[in-house]
C-alpha cells in the first residue's frame, strides 16, 4: 500500500493483562517472571497510544486473559477486572473480547455471559450465536465486519474443557475423557512425557457444532468476496 495513503480502518490488539494486585512472581511452571501489578500501567500505556494515533482504532480485540487467577484467592475477581475494563471505557472504541483460561478461573461460563466481557452485542445481531445462550452446552462466538468486504471471526476456543463448564454437562464429559485419554499424568495440568503437550487442562479446544458454525461463515465470506480474520 502507498505509504501516503489512508488505511481503510486500524485497529488495535492486546492479550495477556492478567492483572492482580499481587506483588511480582513466578508463572505456572516457574519459568517466567510474571508483573501482575504493573501489567495495568501496561494497559495504560497501550490505551495513551492508541488514543493518540491519527487514524483512530475502529475497534480492539482483547485476547483472552485480561486478569490472573491468583484474583480468585485474594477474592478480588470483580474488582480487578472493574478496574481493568475501566481503562478500556477511557478509549471510547468498541472492545471486543476473547475468553481465555484466566477467565474461567474468575468466574463460570454463565457468569461471563452475563459480564462486560461478553461483547456479542457488538456482533451481527442476525447470526450473534448459533444456539441458544441460555444453553449450558452453548459457545461464545460471534462476528462482525468493520468495512466492507472484511470480516472479523470471534471463537469460542474453551467450547471443548474441563474449565468453565459444568461437571454435568455433555461437553464437561467429553473434554474429561479425551484429556484422560491423551495425558496420564497425575497432574493434567503437566504436559511432561506426552506425545501432544496440548492436552493440559489449562487448554481447550473447538467442538464439531462451533466448527460447522465457523465454516458456514467462511463460506458465506468467501461467496461475498470478504477476507477473514480469525482470532
Amino acid at each position: 500500500m502507498d505509504e501516503t495513503q489512508e488505511p481503510l480502518f486500524t485497529f488495535g490488539v492486546i492479550a495477556d493483562i492478567q492483572y492482580a494486585d499481587k506483588d511480582d512472581g513466578y508463572n505456572y511452571v516457574q519459568t517466567r517472571m510474571r508483573y501482575y501489578r504493573s501489567s495495568l500501567s501496561l494497559l495504560q500505556d497501550a490505551t495513551q497510544e492508541w488514543a493518540s494515533e491519527s487514524a483512530q482504532a475502529a475497534f480492539i480485540i482483547q485476547l483472552g486473559d485480561i486478569i490472573d487467577g491468583f484474583n480468585v484467592p485474594l477474592k478480588a475477581s470483580e474488582s480487578s477486572l472493574t478496574k481493568v475494563l475501566a481503562e478500556f471505557e477511557k478509549l471510547k472504541i468498541p472492545v471486543h473480547h476473547i475468553w481465555g483460561n484466566h477467565e474461567f478461573y474468575n468466574f463460570s461460563r454463565k457468569q461471563l455471559m452475563e459480564s462486560k466481557l461478553n461483547s456479542m452485542q457488538l456482533g451481527e445481531t442476525q447470526v450473534i450465536s448459533p444456539e441458544d445462550r441460555d444453553d449450558p452446552e452453548s459457545f461464545y462466538a460471534y462476528h462482525f465486519s468493520p468495512f466492507s468486504k472484511f470480516r472479523v471471526l470471534l471463537i469460542d476456543s474453551y467450547d471443548l474443557s474441563v474449565i468453565g463448564r459444568d461437571s454435568s454437562s455433555h461437553k464437561y464429559v467429553k473434554s474429561l475423557k479425551v484429556l484422560k485419554q491423551k495425558n496420564k499424568n497425575a497432574d493434567l495440568n503437566s504436559p511432561t512425557g506426552l506425545d501432544d503437550p496440548q492436552f493440559v487442562q489449562f487448554n481447550g479446544g473447538i467442538s464439531n457444532a462451533q466448527l460447522n458454525w465457523i465454516d458456514g461463515i467462511l463460506q458465506s465470506s468467501d461467496k461475498n468476496g470478504e477476507k477473514v480474520m480469525v482470532a
